[in-house]
């Protein structure tokens, strides 16, 4: 055979790249990653926008599903509403009502509302519940503390904000100080650094549910008039008003103010000085619910203000009570 008719030769060579895009596996773990991102985010904002009433329900469902599941109650989802969850079907009820039919178990809207308020529950229930609110003037005092030292003007009044919680709630009280105080000469006109520091405070009360009690104190220097004239009674109610008016300025909601009162000089801070400057304060207490609701009550018969020591429940000092002596007053 000759040269001519010979096929030619044809080599192949195929490049091998190794590694290259990997397959595009990476793509999918990237996916995985952002899907569970995507995922813990939704969580978070979940857990951030759902009440602390309805996280103790879920808590407490995980905890023992069936038990709730059968008896309904607070701890089943129905935290924050007033009929209870769980149970009969309600909606089935009302329409036997309507047909004229006598339903096997009648509903007590009252009693379901006294459960949500906590009167007449569980003990276990109104004792937690308690607790929770507890937790939260606990945080609220923290939170004010914060606010004072984070601030360089408020932090100069560090030593005239005593903060304490009492049986009635959070007690603040700001107190005059020789050389600084917090209104001018017996009048109820606010100096502009107490003016600051109350705006303050009523911005950060108003980020709970709670109300608010303010009393006005005086040291026992008396006008020369006594008390048939304008007279220390008169004085402390005027600062404890003009006190409101500033917390209210700051933001505080004006209807979570429920009383205001003047006190004078019957509650001495320091009971062995009765002069001291310590004395001239306004007190300012968030109220927890049992207090609030026997305020509220006050005078209608339907409950009784706990009662116990006004050393206690407004803040006297050490020692006995001292008798006022007739002085020019501050």
């Amino acid at each position: 055979m000759s040269d001519d008719n010979q096929q030619p030769i044809i080599v192949k060579r195929v490049k091998k790249v190794v590694g290259g895009a990997h397959g595009g596996a990476w793509k999918i773990a990237y996916g995985d990653f952002v899907t569970a991102m995507m995922a813990f985010f939704l969580m978070m904002w979940l857990l951030g926008s759902t009440s602390q009433g309805d996280l103790q329900g879920i808590s407490d469902y995980f905890q023992n599903p069936l038990k709730l599941t059968m008896e309904g109650g607070a701890g089943s989802g129905a935290s924050s509403s007033i009929i209870q969850g769980g149970g009969e079907d309600l909606s089935r009820k009302v329409g036997q009502v309507r047909r004229g039919d006598t339903p096997s178990r009648s509903i007590n809207v009252d009693a379901a509302y006294r459960r949500h308020r906590g009167e007449g529950a569980d003990p276990d229930w109104a004792e937690q519940e308690k607790r929770r609110e507890h937790a939260r003037l606990i945080d609220l005092k923290g939170r004010i503390e914060a606010l004072i030292e984070a601030d360089a003007q408020l932090r100069m009044f560090k030593n005239q904000i005593l903060i304490d919680i009492i049986s009635e709630g959070l007690r603040i009280q700001i107190v005059d100080e020789q050389n600084r105080p917090m209104f001018n000469l017996s009048s109820a006109e606010l100096r502009p650094y107490t003016r600051e520091l109350l705006r303050a405070i009523g911005l950060a009360l108003n980020g709970v549910d709670n109300r608010v009690s303010l009393s006005g104190h005086t040291d026992a220097a008396q006008y020369a008039g006594g008390d048939s004239g304008f007279s220390n009674w008169e004085l402390s109610a005027n600062r404890a008003n003009a006190a409101r008016r500033e917390l209210i300025s700051g933001g505080l909601a004006a209807s979570k103010v429920v009383r205001v009162v003047g006190l004078a000089d019957t509650i001495h801070l320091d009971q062995d000085d009765p002069f001291d400057p310590i004395n001239r304060r306004i007190s300012i207490i968030v109220l927890n619910k049992e207090t609030e609701e026997a305020i509220r009550n006050e005078g209608t018969g339907r409950a009784e203000i706990p009662m116990q020591s006004i050393p206690e429940a407004m803040g006297a000092g050490r020692g006995g009570a001292a008798d006022a002596a007739p002085a020019p007053n501050r």
